[in-house]
């Protein structure tokens, strides 16, 4: 038997409390830099990771089995957060963002009864046909993709403050210009 599921769940289960070490009673001066120009800001991540809690991936793997490829995902708003969210304060946040982790880990249990689950196909609009796996392996990816984002963006709150050392600071030189990057 694969311990792929586990594994992958087992990243999901972890991404609330890294998120919530890195975030909660952080002071703003921390979380109102975005990762990159015309980026996104640690909250803005935290909004957008809410937000495919409650439209993407358990809608989807429902999707894949209960229709298959018969009928496509439908689309996702990756910019939900930013009118829902506006005078949402940063914990709170980070507390819905758990909660709802937990309620869709809690949904997945239930939905994947089978490793043999794992490879039905369902239709991504402009993917096409995809697996329940791969849609897994990519939450999973996400998550850290967007704790990135937020290390990111935190480093990037001091930029101007470290000085020349920014030059040994690969989380700065990418925010600057990615092919500057020391090899």
């Amino acid at each position: 038997m694969s311990t792929f599921l586990p594994d992958t769940v087992d990243v999901l289960r972890r991404t609330p409390a890294v998120v919530s070490a890195l975030l909660a009673g952080v002071p703003d001066a921390w979380t109102e830099t975005p990762d990159v120009t015309d980026g996104w800001r640690p909250r803005d991540v935290v909004g957008h990771l809410i937000s495919a809690e409650l439209d993407d991936w358990i809608p989807r793997a429902e999707r894949i089995l209960e229709h298959g490829t018969s009928k496509p995902f439908d689309g996702f708003d990756r910019f939900a957060h930013v009118e829902r969210d506006v005078d949402v304060p940063l914990d709170r946040l980070v507390e819905r963002f758990a909660e709802l982790r937990t309620q869709t880990l809690a949904r997945l249990a239930e939905l994947v009864t089978d490793e043999a689950d794992l490879d039905r196909r369902g239709v991504h609009p402009s993917l096409g046909e995809v697996t329940l796996r791969e849609l897994m392996a990519t939450w999973a990816i996400h998550d850290l993709d967007h704790v990135s984002q937020i290390f990111a963006g935190m480093a990037g709150s001091y930029h101007d403050a470290v000085g020349p050392w920014k030059n040994y600071l690969g989380i700065l030189l990418r925010r600057d210009d990615p092919a500057a990057i020391p090899g």
